[in-house]
């Protein structure tokens, strides 16, 4: 099996995370971490909105979990997948912890390019840095284009359904 094909079923559970956090009012947003063997060890998904703590992020929690539950030898063995490409707080956070590759379905890039065709203004605290700017020397894929529909139309869902809340 190819590499990338590996990486596709953890994308697609990512995937279904996001739409977990969504139907949960959340940014639809998920996360899992493999670890050297190819097993699932732990997975989240976004709790921002529904609990007021703005870095309730998958990824951020994700990496509090490896700290306190593998050894340094599996955090830097081991492979985050997730929805969306992590902000430079969880990148910061994955480099802290030292946890291993990073493999995400979509970019910042491409969100922000979607905010800007949907008229949305960008409202984060943190300048748009790629997570090699934050965390450089870290192995990073993505994104993966067969899955940017998918992310997407979860992405202007969640939009969506905070513009009818506005």
């Amino acid at each position: 099996m190819a590499p990338h094909d590996r990486d596709l079923p953890h994308l697609r559970r990512c995937i279904e995370l996001a739409a977990e956090a969504l139907e949960a009012g959340d940014w639809p947003f998920g996360s899992v971490i493999v670890d050297a063997d190819g097993t699932v060890r732990a997975e989240d998904r976004n709790r921002e909105s529904t609990t007021g703590d703005p870095t309730a992020h998958p990824e951020f929690a994700l990496a509090r979990w490896a700290a306190t539950h593998l050894t340094p030898e599996e955090r830097a063995a081991a492979t985050v997948y997730t929805s969306g490409e992590h902000c430079p707080m969880c990148a910061a956070a994955h480099g802290w912890v030292g946890l291993g590759r990073i493999v995400y379905a979509s970019s910042s890039r491409q969100a922000r390019e979607w905010k800007a065709e949907w008229g949305v203004p960008v409202t984060s605290p943190l300048s748009p840095l790629t997570i090699q700017d934050v965390v450089p020397g870290v192995e990073v894929d993505g994104p993966f284009p067969e899955l940017a529909d998918e992310v997407r139309e979860l992405q202007w869902r969640f939009r969506k359904g905070r513009a009818g809340a506005d």
